[in-house]
Formats: structure tokens, sequence, C-alpha cells
């Protein structure tokens, strides 16, 4: 029995961290490994991880679409996928981290040391987690060590400023071992199939060449499972990584960005709808212009003063400094948050953050890579010369480059939108919506619903209440589905439909996802129709919504919605569309196979 712990994510930190999380569980305890689970997201962490349990774990298991601090686990053996990956396949994912623990097997999965005569070469990664003084000590004695031996030898080093030297992959294939000398975690998937020796910086400090020598008796081959055998899967994965060396990850940096900044989103639109409640209770009608500066000093104007001008002020910055900093670590976030704040200061609004993040991220990026100098000085760069020009670069940039023309774009798309017809707006409700319902809570429903949201900012709340009606019919015709229709679905499914109706009610479209991956041809169809029907029916019927999340809740918040009653209809009418399509297109059970699903299908329709 292994001992494994794991972390699960995703941007909203809601239904796939917990999917994924409860998938690995139900996985583990059947192939009989033991398993503790911490959940991350916009929440925050859940049933955190102990030093202790990380200290007796055998492997660790990151099942993630956003960026998570891999530094508690420096030293334990890391297994990398989505959520998407965890909730499907959550046993091939267990049974690859578990690996052979046996003391025969391990021993079975150790290559011989270099033969006698043949020089050796040696390549190693130092890491500590401020990137400075024991990652260059530890380089200098792994180098010293190894040509103390007349051995060849390379060391990448890694830290806040990113990778010096870094190892090419013909340095990686000619090595006979990698030394990982090391107290964070680094990413080992460049050297499936390499000898590998992890420790600490400090073995390589105070004796680089005893290590070099314990290295080579002691390595292990990393990827192998199976004594004697080769694993398919993790050749693939190497072969995947090295095809992907250097790709920009435009959807995980965009993500990482969207993930922080909902929990501002959010948490602003519902104190602004709490405003606009809270000034129709004291001033009747009137109180929907709470936000006027007769109202100041009141308890609804300080509501909306909190929500409109602190945490909506902050969501472009921190989406921007995020994207950077998924790009370029912490010598990013600076730069990126500053981008992000001129992008309001000159009117660019949300699409001028996702530029500045960009800009700000690989321009970093740049500069690290690009910037040499004596180890002596390396800790000025993530200090003093990575904020100062990144910040200056994208400042410049964002001020006399992108700031204005971007601006023009957004007045330009504000006032398109403002300016739609009832068929022309009805026709982009219904794109929303169908966006809403591809993937629910993959890269298509994310990317309509940060056009949403970021429209709130240019005071646009049509296409977010599209997409919130869109959002919640996926699960509610699930629910109702498996209720009028039950023949149609397993007593499992029908049980898994009174969750997915609490999901939809809470704007949780994640809650459909177990249906769409076992029928997608036609599931997938069925909740798009009925979400493209929420979706125009909103829009056509001029619905706003000034809170992107909450649900039903907020519908019996006054003001938050305008015209309520087609709002509700256009979310009955999408549900009873997608409802009734699920019980014409699924057959009775009796009367059909199993379905099953081709892979790049059921990936279509999940995170």
């Amino acid at each position: 029995m292994a001992k494994l712990v794991a972390v699960t994510a995703c941007p909203t930190g809601i239904a796939h961290t917990f999917m994924a999380a409860e998938a690995l569980r139900r996985a583990a305890q059947a192939a009989g490994h033991e398993l503790r689970v911490e959940t991350q997201g916009s929440v925050g962490a859940q049933d955190l991880l102990t030093p202790a349990e990380i200290a007796a774990a055998d492997a660790v298991i990151l099942a993630a679409d956003v960026k998570v601090d891999e530094g508690r686990f420096a030293g334990k053996r890391i297994v990398h996928a989505g959520t998407g990956e965890a909730i499907r396949d959550a046993g091939s994912l267990i049974t690859q981290a578990a690996g052979v623990h046996t003391e025969s097997s391990a021993a079975a999965t150790r290559s011989p040391a270099p033969a006698a005569g043949h020089l050796p070469s040696i390549v190693g990664i130092t890491s500590c987690p401020t990137g400075i003084a024991h990652t260059f000590m530890a380089a200098e004695g792994l180098e010293n060590g190894a040509k103390a031996l007349g051995y060849r030898v390379k060391v990448e080093t890694q830290g806040s400023v990113g990778a010096g030297n870094p190892l090419t992959p013909q340095d990686i294939a000619a090595a006979d071992v990698v030394i990982i000398a090391a107290d964070t975690n680094v990413d080992l998937s460049r050297f499936q199939g390499k000898r590998v020796y992890q420790t600490g910086t400090k073995p390589a400090i105070q004796n680089g060449q005893a290590l070099v020598q314990r290295a080579l008796q002691e390595a292990t081959v990393y990827g192998t499972a199976v004594a004697g055998g080769t694993d398919l899967v993790a050749q693939a994965s190497a072969a995947k990584a090295a095809k992907n060396a250097g790709a920009p990850a435009f959807y995980k940096h965009l993500m990482t960005g969207v993930s922080h900044m909902l929990p501002f989103v959010v948490a602003g639109g519902l104190l602004i709808a709490l405003a606009f409640a809270i000034g129709s209770f004291q001033f009747g009608d009137q109180g929907i212009f709470i936000y006027e500066d007769r109202y100041a000093g009141t308890l609804g104007n300080t509501l909306f003063q909190i929500g409109a001008k602190g945490a909506f002020g902050l969501f472009v910055p921190v989406l921007a400094g995020y994207i950077a900093f998924s790009i370029a670590d912490r010598p990013g976030l600076a730069p990126g948050m500053v981008g992000g704040f001129l992008a309001g200061l000159t009117g660019s609004g949300f699409l001028g953050g996702i530029i500045a993040g960009f800009l700000a991220g690989y321009i970093t990026l740049w500069l690290t890579r690009s910037i040499r100098l004596p180890r002596t000085l390396e800790g000025l760069k993530p200090t003093l010369i990575l904020p100062l020009l990144g910040t200056l670069a994208v400042g410049l940039l964002m001020m006399y480059v992108v700031g204005r023309p971007v601006s023009a774009a957004l007045t330009g798309l504000t006032a398109w939108l403002q300016g739609l017809g009832n068929t022309s707006a009805g026709l982009l409700g219904a794109l929303l919506g169908a966006m809403m319902a591809f993937d629910m809570g993959g890269p298509i429903n994310k990317a309509a619903y940060t056009f949403s949201t970021g429209l709130l900012g240019a005071k646009v709340y049509g296409p977010i209440a599209a997409a919130m009606a869109a959002g919640m019919t996926p699960p509610l015709a699930v629910f109702f589905a498996t209720l009028f229709f039950k023949n149609r679905f397993t007593p499992d499914e029908r049980e898994a439909g009174k969750a997915a109706g609490v999901l939809g009610i809470s704007f949780i479209t994640e809650g459909a996802i177990p249906f769409a991956a076992r029928d997608p041809l036609r599931v997938i169809p069925s909740l798009m129709v009925g979400s493209a029907v929420a979706g125009a029916i909103s829009m056509a019927t001029g619905c706003l919504l000034r809170a992107p999340h909450g649900g039903i809740f907020v519908l019996f918040i006054p003001n938050a919605v305008t015209n309520l009653p087609m709002y509700i209809v256009a979310i009955l009418a999408g549900t009873a569309v997608s409802t009734v399509l699920l019980g014409l297109l699924k057959k009775p059970i009796a009367q059909t196979s199993a379905v099953t699903s081709a892979p790049d299908v059921a990936n279509a329709a999940t995170d």
C-alpha cells in the first residue's frame, strides 16, 4: 500500500476541484492505497496537507489547471495532470503515483553505474526558495566535485529569477546521471528514462565530490513503472513535453489570472447588488441611483464605493499581475499589476489588462534570461533589476502604444453592445449561451464568462446576465430529465441528478459534466440548445445583471436584475428545452447498449 497526497485546483476552485478530489479518493480506495487530498481555488485551500503528511508520502499528485506552489514537495516524486484527466482517469494517476514500492522492484529500476573506462557526464539542477545564495553555492559545489573526479558537468540553476544555464535536450540525452540538489520542487518531466538522484542543496555545498560519487551508484531510473520494461505513458509524456517546449501556454496563463481575479469581481458585484437593495429599501425607486453624490455617506452609497471603486478597481491589476506571474513567476508580478493599473488609467479596461499581463510576463521572462550577472550580484535581479526594467518597459508600452487604441476598441465594443437591437442582442446571447454549455468549465465556457465579467467594468451588464442564465440551465436540465425521464438514466445517474440540481441553482455549470462525459453526442447538443435559448431570451428582452455570480440567490436582491420576470422566463425556457431534448435523444436504458464515448469527444466535454 502506497501513501499518497494530492492537490486539486481549477480556476474557480469549485466544481472541477472537488470532482477531481473525489475521483482520486475513490480510485485510491479501490486500489488499496492511502490518499489525502488538499483542494485549492478562489475560496482558498481546504483540508490543508501538513508537513508530516507530505514527508510521509511516497508520491504527490498535482491535478491542477492553474499554477500551484510546489515548494512544499521538494524531493518528492510528483505526477502532474489536469482536473479533467483526474475526473476521467483517476485510476491511471493513482497507479502512476503509487509505482512500485517493494525493495526488490526498487532495486530492479536501478540501472548500472557507468562502465569502467567511460568518462561520466553529469547534469544537475540546483534550487532554493529564493534562488540566490544556496542555489549558486550548490551549483558550484557540484561543478567543483565533478571536475575534481575528471567528469564532464553542467548545472542548471533555478529560483525566483527563473532558470540559469539551462540544460538542453542534448545535454540531458548525453548524461549518465541527473543530480537534483534542490530545496524546492523541480519538474522532472524532462528526465523520463534517465538515472536521477534527488537531494537537498546542503550535501552539494558541503561535499560535492561525495555527492557525485553517491549519485552515480544510487541513482534510479525516473519514469520506469515496471522492472525490465518501458513505461510507454512516460515516454509519450516526455515526447509531448519535448514537442511543446517553449510554446506559450496561453490558456493556462490567462486562467491563472482569471482565477485570482474572480474573487474581486464576485465580491464587488455582490456588494454593488447589496448597495442597490439597501438604496431601494431606504429611498424606494430612487435607490437605483444610490451611486450618485447626493447619497454620499449613506450605507448604500458606501457599499457601492467599496464594490465599484475598491473590488472592481483592483480586478484588472490582479488579472494582469497573475497572468504575468504565471509566465515569469514572482519577478513578473509587479510589472503585471502596474500594467493592469495603467490599463484602467488609460481606459483600455480588461482587454488592456490582458495585454498588459502577457506583455509583462514575456518581457520579464526575456529580461530574466538575457541579463547575466556575476553570481555574487544575482540577488539584485529579482529585487531591483527585473521589477525596475519590467515595470518601465510595460508602463511605457501601455501609456504610449497599447492604451489609446485598445481604449478606442473597448469604447467601440461597449457602444456596439449597448446599441444592439433585440434581434442582434438575441443572437449574441445565443452565442454566449451555447459557449457556456459547450464544455461546461473548459476553455470555451471560460472565454464566454471572462468576456462577460470583463464588461462589468464598462457598465455593460447584459452579457453577464445571459452567461449566468445559460450556465444555470445545463445542470438544472439534467436534474429535471432524471425526474421526468427516469428510464433514460441509471439509478446512480438519477441520484447524481439531485446534486446537479443544487449546483444548477448555484450557477455551477460543471454539475452536468458527469452526464456529458458518459454520453457526449446526445447530452452536449441538448444542453447547448437550451443554454442558447436562455441566453437569447435574456439579452433580447434587455435583462441586466449587476452581480457576476450567485445563481438563483441573486434574484432575491432588489434591483440586482433588470427585467426580473423575463430573466426567470429565460432560465425556465432554456431548462425546459434541454430537458425535453434529453428525453428525446437519450434512449431508454433497457433498449440501448452502453454508450462508449471516444476519448477526443469526452475531452471536449470536460475542463
